[in-house]
């Protein structure tokens, strides 16, 4: 017994440290870490996209790959471009309408304040100028400021990658000269980039349908800025949980404020419950298939983690972050017990290398 113990504390002792370090590398490297996986996810996007014209009857498979990939980019710089002046567009008309706005929400607030009881609602006016706008200002521009400069070296990041990803396997075969360890590495490596490959196609679509009829739902009922917040909640749907939930409630509160009647208010909110939900719980796994074999209650742990160490970055890349440590949990036989837990059902696939 007494040589029981010592065996079994080693390991766990060494595993607490590990853990400790990692986490602590994470914390410290965010600002380095975060920019490089965004740039890998995108990077992973871009080649499902060339990957999907590669596939397109008659047409793609007569390109090069280089070539689909080529056209994968254009369309998402296209994207990006339009999507930056959607922004600039939106911001223009927020400050136009926000004194209707304003005046529908303390016409609200005195409804509400006299359903209450009270005598005299707030002054809404008063508690408006004691906040300090060119303080909020400042700290807006920095931030949009930050997120410029972080997108730029993201994408050098992406321009890198795609520039290097011809030579991977050549790299490969020169770090790993046996046979076996190679063709181990290759097979995790492989299985990595085909699930998340396949998880990011498969939620950017899933997306882009949430945010598609969301639109569509918001534009007819006439809520200001449909396109802006279908493409919010095409982002926010990226999100487990909290995102959906987000998608429903902010164009619920931008109704609420907009309209004087609660039609439109419960319009916006079960629709937007519907589409979430029917997309979310229905279209999706469907799609998804037993590619995504991680447990529902893992997801929410490991949004609250990731969250915690990369804020909203972390949030949005809890998924494939938490299923690239499932796939290389259950390549060893140490640490396969991790994989399983983490797993839907238990059933990993694994190759024991160690």
């Amino acid at each position: 017994m007494s040589d029981f113990v010592p065996s079994r504390v080693g390991p766990l002792a060494a595993g607490a440290v590990v853990a400790a370090l990692t986490i602590f590398f994470l914390v410290q490297g965010r600002d380095l870490l975060i920019p490089i996986t965004i740039a890998i996810v995108i990077w992973y996007l871009l080649n499902a996209l060339a990957d999907f014209f590669d596939r397109i009857p008659r047409i793609g498979e007569r390109l090069p790959h280089w070539l689909t990939l080529v056209g994968a980019v254009i369309i998402v710089l296209i994207l990006v471009a339009l999507v930056a002046e959607l922004i600039s567009d939106n911001l223009s008309q927020v400050a136009a309408a926000a004194p209707a706005y304003q005046a529908n929400f303390e016409k609200l607030v005195e409804s509400a304040s006299r359903m209450a009881g009270f005598e005299e609602p707030p002054d809404i006016t008063r508690i408006v100028e004691e906040i300090n706008v060119r303080a909020l200002i400042a700290g807006l521009a920095a931030t949009v400021a930050a997120f410029a400069g972080s997108f730029g070296i993201v994408l050098v990041y992406v321009l890198f990658l795609l520039i290097e990803q011809g030579s991977f396997s050549k790299k490969l075969n020169a770090l790993f000269p046996d046979p076996q360890k190679r063709s181990d590495v290759s097979d995790l490596l492989h299985r990595m980039q085909d699930q998340i490959k396949s998880y990011v196609a498969i939620k950017t679509l899933a997306s882009i349908m949430t945010g598609l009829i969301s639109y569509a739902i918001l534009a007819v009922v006439g809520v200001d800025f449909a396109a802006f917040w279908g493409f919010v909640i095409f982002l926010l749907n990226y999100i487990p949980t909290i995102g959906s939930l987000l998608g429903i409630l902010l164009p619920t509160l931008l109704a609420v404020v907009q309209f004087a009647s609660p039609a439109p208010v419960l319009a916006v909110l079960v629709g937007g419950g519907l589409t979430q939900f029917v997309i979310g719980n229905i279209v999706e796994p469907k799609l998804m298939g037993n590619s995504l074999n991680i447990s529902p209650l893992v997801v929410l742990i490991s949004l609250a983690v990731w969250g915690s160490i990369w804020g909203l970055a972390g949030m949005f890349l809890s998924v494939p972050l938490t299923m690239i440590a499932m796939i290389v949990f259950s390549y060893f036989r140490t640490t396969r017990p991790i994989a399983i837990i983490l797993s839907g059902d238990g059933d990993i696939e694994t190759r024991h290398s160690t």
